[in-house]
């Protein structure tokens, strides 16, 4: 079980359980065809409604879609979307075998989703978002964040009982059309799909991030926190 560590010699933090979980929930591109129980989803979505959201408005609602013609439905709006950001990133004339394994992997994943186990719709209501940058002229984020705590939390709920996920927003630019096929009522929106099963390959050890003296920065964002000399090797 994940669970926090009382103030100890250790402690300040996290029970190394949770912290290799978050070190190594990835995103998974390959699954096997076994079914994920609905118990191992019911103990997964009983945790991740405590992620934070603004004034508890609790906005997310989720759907999870097992029937094959809802998955390939899903798989057919995800696939030109993936064709199109695919042929973007390659200009169309690089062959997927000379890709990174990262890309070659989610090109597979794009062409094989319907096979997923299941697939969860993320929904939110609108009026339980509240974002307080939508004026600022630019792309407005703030309301993801009583969304996207609770997806990560159901994420790494997931991870601690051997199961894999892939959260994609890619598919969101076909609401209308996903709101349509799984009947979502006006004032929801969609914020993620996430893909779920159990993986094909081990877990990941550790994934690949940027180092700490690289992203925090004290007092100005130009000013490091941390010695780069200082920093434990990834």
């Amino acid at each position: 079980m994940l669970q926090a560590l009382p103030n100890s010699g250790q402690a300040k933090g996290f029970n190394m359980e949770l912290t290799e979980a978050m070190r190594t929930t990835g995103t998974c591109r390959r699954y096997l065809s076994d079914p994920v129980p609905d118990e191992v989803f019911r103990k997964a979505f009983d945790v991740a409604r405590f992620g934070p959201q603004g004034g508890n408005r609790q906005p997310v609602r989720w759907i999870v879609v097992r029937e094959q013609a809802r998955k390939q439905a899903l798989a057919d709006l995800y696939l030109p979307m993936w064709d199109a950001y695919f042929a973007g990133i390659t200009g169309g004339t690089v062959a997927v075998g000379a890709l990174p394994k990262t890309v070659q992997d989610a090109d597979f994943f794009a062409r094989h989703l319907a096979e997923v186990p299941a697939i969860v719709v993320v929904c939110a209501a609108v009026d339980g978002l509240h974002p307080t940058d939508h004026e600022l002229g630019r792309l407005s984020v703030v309301g993801g964040a009583s969304i996207y705590p609770t997806v990560q939390n159901l994420c790494l709920t997931l991870r601690d009982q051997g199961v894999a996920t892939a959260v994609t927003t890619l598919l969101c630019a076909e609401e209308p059309k996903v709101r349509e096929l799984l009947e979502i009522p006006e004032g929801y929106i969609t914020a993620a799909h996430i893909a779920v099963g159990y993986p094909e390959r081990p877990f990941p050890k550790k994934l690949t991030r940027d180092p700490v003296d690289q992203i925090v920065a004290l007092e100005t964002f130009t000013q490091p926190m941390f010695d780069a000399t200082l920093s434990p090797a990834l």
